[in-house]
């Protein structure tokens, strides 16, 4: 694994009050440790997805350590072969991860953790309501047996949904996993707000249960979004095989990039009869200069969306 590239979802709830302060010398180290990707700081924590050499990563945890606040900071490691990221990033932000209520602080109230070897037992129990926190187009490509689907477009449509469909009064227990673990934090806390009595998520997330738990133990199914080029892993964290649509972000499959309605990062099934002309326009543009690019061998962010970055 040495000369693997070391992908390291991070993030920790934890009050920032300097956070501000905090932008340029994390952005020195992230650069001095080659490290690429991006890393969101406010008052509330940091949360981000980078990737660097061994070292890299070592060095950045190696500086995240010289803080007392920030020493313990939870992170997943994943490899692959390629950089999955194109740039060095420290933005600043009012929430590590976008909830839009205020007053729901993972630093005040928080569920119950619940370790990776233990979630198969607890979503097991039949008085369990199974919640999966993340958006729609990555629940449909895996998610964890008997698990609801809020059909969330965004992590804001999240407290609507939970106050249409579900009673503190009939849903006592209430389990809820996300990608790596911070999306639940947040939720779980809402929760408890709006007065759920038992509220558990999965520790670390599904990349933590995928690291942890065997396959043949296994009660996850399909594969898990990533907010990076990977795109998606498997159960053994290694790169799937879905790609995404550079015009709408929708990740599609082998059998969608055979479908007549796909033309690389212009359009795909789910998004041919349905983005207006401008975007397309624009998607064709950059699908050249993204030939253009390769042609010259030069990078290019193909899978990159802002809009989705650090969901996790």
């Amino acid at each position: 694994m040495s000369d693997k590239i070391v992908v390291a979802a991070l993030y920790k709830f934890v009050s920032l009050p300097d956070y501000q302060a905090l932008r340029e010398p994390l952005l020195q180290s992230m650069l001095a440790n080659g490290i690429k990707g991006t890393l969101l700081l406010a008052e509330e924590g940091i949360n981000g997805t980078v990737s660097a050499s061994r070292a890299g990563i070592d060095g950045l945890l190696a500086w995240f350590a010289l803080d007392p606040r920030l020493a313990d900071v939870d992170h997943k490691e994943s490899y692959c072969d390629e950089q999955p990221f194109y740039r060095t990033k420290v933005k600043l932000k009012k929430e590590i991860v976008t909830l839009g209520v205020p007053g729901v602080d993972p630093n005040q109230q928080v569920g119950t953790y619940v370790e990776a070897h233990d979630w198969n037992a607890l979503i097991s129990d039949p008085e369990v309501l199974l919640i999966d926190t993340r958006n729609d187009y990555e629940v449909a490509i895996g998610t964890f047996e008997g698990a609801v689907d809020p059909k969330t477009k965004s992590f804001r449509e999240f407290p609507e949904y939970i106050k249409a469909h579900f009673d503190p009064t009939r849903h006592k227990k209430v389990a809820m996993f996300c990608t790596g673990g911070i999306r639940c934090e947040k939720a779980s806390s809402y929760m408890l707000g709006a007065g759920f009595e038992q509220v558990f998520h999965l520790k670390g997330g599904i990349l933590k249960y995928l690291e942890q738990v065997p396959q043949e133990q296994t009660r996850w199914r399909g594969d898990c979004f990533v907010f990076d080029n990977r795109v998606t892993v498997r159960h053994d964290l290694s790169a799937g095989d879905y790609d995404q649509c550079h015009a709408c972000r929708t990740p599609i499959s082998v059998a969608d990039r055979q479908s007549e309605y796909y033309t690389p990062g212009v359009s795909c099934p789910h998004c041919w009869d349905s983005l207006p002309e401008k975007t397309r326009a624009g998607a064709r543009e950059r699908q050249k200069q993204i030939e253009l690019a390769k042609a010259r061998n030069q990078p290019h962010p193909l899978g990159y969306n802002p809009r989705h970055a650090n969901e996790g």
